[in-house]
């Protein structure tokens, strides 16, 4: 596995959250860290058919684009009674002409499960993938998972997304219902960043 030995990195994101949660999270390695916004970058296309290929898309677009190893994640929530939907689609089953409607999402989903009947599974778990990418086209990949079940109705107006309704595995609340930095702690995202740094940090 190549280790990262330089002192900046690009985060592969125009989202200002996840870019702050990455940089606490790499803030102990002393690397500078800038966005796509920083440099200008556009949006590629994700095309890919798993979250590894969008994730890599994103990561190589950036890394090519400026000559520096750059950091991008895919995550999203896969059902299991709905053949892991909506998986890679997980934000454009939130997409509305006047933005992202997540509670309109979540009743979607629900639904779906609604329509298999009362005794459908509510297995569900979120991933996260990352994938660090040289600009001379090598990668590394760390998916994390966070397995758990859909819970409706919706609970809590914590974190973001699908949270209300996920339950992790070993708790009785919803990650919308559970304190920030005890999420952070736990989740799919914190899952793959404990890889990515065993792997290439430490």
């Amino acid at each position: 596995m190549r280790k990262f030995t330089g002192d900046q990195l690009v985060v592969a994101t125009h989202n200002k959250g996840k870019l702050e949660e990455i940089s606490a999270l790499l803030a102990p390695f002393g690397v500078k860290i800038s966005s796509n916004d920083d440099h200008g970058l556009p949006e590629p296309v994700e095309d890919g058919q798993t979250f590894i290929d969008n994730a890599r898309i994103k990561a190589h677009a950036a890394a090519k684009a400026t000559g520096l190893p750059a950091l991008a994640d895919d995550s999203g929530l896969s059902v299991d009674a709905l053949d892991g939907a909506p998986g890679i689609y997980t934000a454009d089953w939130a997409e509305t002409p006047n933005g992202r409607d997540f509670p309109m999402a979540m009743k979607k989903v629900e639904d779906a499960l609604a329509a298999k009947g009362a005794e459908v599974s509510r297995k569900a778990q979120f991933n996260c993938t990352l994938v660090l990418a040289w600009p001379d086209g090598h990668d590394e990949v760390f998916p994390g998972i966070m397995p758990g079940q859909l819970v409706w109705p919706m609970r809590g107006s914590e974190g973001h997304g699908y949270d209300p309704v996920f339950q992790p595995d070993g708790y009785d609340i919803t990650f919308g219902e559970m304190d920030r930095w005890e999420k952070n702690k736990i989740s799919h995202r914190a899952d793959a960043f404990a890889k990515l740094v065993s792997g290439c940090f430490e």
